[in-house]
Parts: structure tokens; sequence; C-alpha cells
């Protein structure tokens, strides 16, 4: 029943919202998040836990405020969601703009593949979107699997609807899909500050433990492929902000599995760096650090 639930107010979500006149999109998305923020359910506690890592020296108060605004930034992520399927080419690439894209232009041009390593920051989903439209190429990602199988099949439906690739976290190896995808010149795009398959790489991040997946750096080894971090962020205006970081350099000596681990604890690095700087927009409402997680597996369930 919770699952059909779920199921049923994304589905109101995608058919409603994106019919809604844009500013009355906005102050409902406030509206929800604040509502989420006062009623401090397990989301909202978490994320907060996780930005009393990101900034230690935050007072209690500035800690309460940086969570309300975190909460406000993640559903300006939804309604901008809910909404991105009508947005045409114009809109698209008005609502993004970005600092240093030829990082990711240039091997494009050259018909070179390219990993592109996001934190959960910002949307995403537009970036893509703004990949797929303005780039004029295929970009592949994976998503995780979601339950009911219903909510899942949505999600693929969503991000296939904007130009993108989807292949599932699980249920096959999505590696040699992508390698294939960068070889051919396209684009590989990775969420890749959370580990959803407890078998990452160990990093430090805000000086304590994690877990982040080892694929992009994989791909980037495999292939050839630039493994380019890049940050996303908000501001007061509609526009939403965008770096292509310099590409993670890849180590000269250690075997695959060494260079893989250095990669991945670069883009660790270069994560914590941006979020940093934009701790609002960290939209992280799961558990993360190794101390939080279940101390059999150090893994948590999928969400």
């Amino acid at each position: 029943m919770r699952e059909r639930l779920t199921d049923g107010l994304y589905g109101l979500g995608w058919a409603g919202v994106k019919r809604l006149p844009e500013p009355v999109a906005v102050r409902l998305g406030q509206r929800i998040a604040d509502t989420a923020w006062k009623r401090r359910g397990a989301g909202v506690r978490q994320l907060e836990a996780n930005l009393a890592r990101v900034v230690p020296h935050a007072s209690p108060q500035q800690l309460a405020d940086l969570t309300h605004a975190g909460m406000r930034s993640y559903l300006r992520y939804w309604m901008e969601s809910f909404r991105l399927p009508t947005w045409n080419r114009q809109r698209i690439a008005w609502g993004l703009e970005i600092t240093d894209v030829h990082r990711l232009t240039e091997p494009v041009e050259r018909g070179q593949g390219v990993v592109l390593a996001l934190p959960h920051l910002g949307n995403w989903d537009l970036a893509g979107a703004w990949v797929t439209t303005q780039l004029g190429v295929r970009l592949s990602t994976v998503a995780e699997r979601l339950k009911p199988e219903s909510l899942y099949d949505r999600f693929v439906a969503y991000r296939e609807s904007l130009g993108m690739e989807v292949l599932p976290h699980d249920g096959g190896t999505p590696f040699g899909v992508l390698a294939r995808r960068l070889r051919a010149g396209g684009v590989v795009a990775l969420v890749a500050d959370r580990d959803l398959s407890a078998s990452g790489v160990e990093v430090s991040f805000f000086g304590e433990p994690t877990r982040m997946p080892a694929g992009p750096a994989l791909l980037a080894l495999q292939t050839g492929a630039p493994l380019l971090p890049a940050s996303l962020w908000f501001d007061d205006t509609p526009v939403m902000k965008a770096r292509v970081h310099p590409p993670i350099e890849v180590p000269e000596s250690g075997s695959r599995r060494e260079k893989a681990a250095a990669m991945t604890q670069a883009l660790a690095d270069v994560f914590a760096g941006a979020i940093a700087e934009h701790p609002a927009d960290w939209h992280m409402l799961q558990r993360l650090w190794l101390a939080d997680l279940p101390a059999r597996d150090g893994a948590e369930s999928v969400r």
C-alpha cells in the first residue's frame, strides 16, 4: 500500500506540477519544504546530521537555518524536475549557466567520450538535459532501482524523455555498456558521492571515512576518457549555476585498483570543496559516512 501511494504521489507531481505557472510551482515547493522542515522527519534529521559535518562550527541555530534552506533547495529540484519535460531547448539553455564549460565541450568536439561525475548538488537532471539538447550528444547514466517497480519505470521514462539513456544500477552490469558509449564519443554522467553497492572505494570525506563508487575512475582508466567533476548550485535567481572542474589526473604508477582508489579520493576532495561552498544545495538526506551505517557491512538499504 505504501509503495502504491508513493508511486501515485510522484505520478501526481509529474502530471500536475508541470501544468502550474512557474511562480506558483516555486511557491508550492517552498511551502512543502517549510512544512517538511518543521515536522523534522527522518530525512530532515539526517540532512541536518550530514550538514553538521560540512559546517562543523555552525551554531545550532545556524545549522537549523541551513537545513531549512537545504529543504527549500531540495524541493526546488523536485519542482523543476516535474516541469522539466515541458521545457524546450531554449528554456533549458536559459536555465543553466556553466563556468569552464570548455573542459566538456572541447573533448566532445573532438569526438572523445567524457565521464562526468557529480555529487548530489543542485538539479542534475537539468544538467543532463542541457548536455543532450545543447551539445547534441548521447548521454548515458545509471539509475538506482526504486520501489515500487512502477516508480522506477516513471524515473526511467522521465529521464529518457530528456534524451538520456538510463541503465539500472542492479540487475546487470552497466559498466560494459557505458564503456562502449564512451568509446563511441558519448558522455557518461554519474552521481558519484554515495556508494550503493557497499563495494566502493573508501575515501576520506570531510575528515571521516565513507565509500564512493569506483565506477567513474574505472571507466576513465578503461577507455581513456577524461574524468571531469562537475558541481551545480542555486542562487537567488531562477538560473542554476554550474562549474566543470579540471580533469582528475591519472596516477603514473600503481595497479589499476590503486589508480582507481587515488582518483576516487581526488574526486571526493573536489566534491567536498564544492559542497562546502554550497552546502544548502547538497541533497543528501540519507546516511553516508561509515560511522552512521549498520556495523554488519557498512551498507544501508536502498530507499
